[in-house]
């Protein structure tokens, strides 16, 4: 028993560096892939701020034609539209001497 426990001490002692190594190594592994994972976050983060900005644009631009009477045009088209029809009509309606 004492030869096996002789033979652990140094066999513990030179395990030591070893296992300091190891853990060396899985905290930089960690890291990195800590960075990735960061910098793939970030950039997924800048992608839906620009889209979240370009839809902003978007609502701005759909909110200025609804508030500046832009809304309103198809009923100004309209209203055009029925002038002509109704001068159309005046037209046909009067003599050929008059025109």
């Amino acid at each position: 028993m004492e030869g096996y426990l002789a033979l652990m001490i140094p066999i513990l002692a030179l395990s030591i560096p070893f296992f300091a190594i190891w853990t060396k190594h899985r905290k930089s592994v960690i890291e990195m892939q800590m960075k990735t994972v960061t910098a793939v976050t970030a950039e997924k983060a800048a992608q839906y701020a620009s889209h979240n900005q370009a839809l902003e644009d978007r609502v701005r631009v759909l909110e200025r034609i609804v508030t500046d009477k832009g809304y309103d045009v198809a009923t100004q088209i309209e209203a055009l539209r029925d002038a002509r029809r109704t001068e159309a009509l005046i037209d046909a309606r009067e003599p050929e001497g008059r025109r």
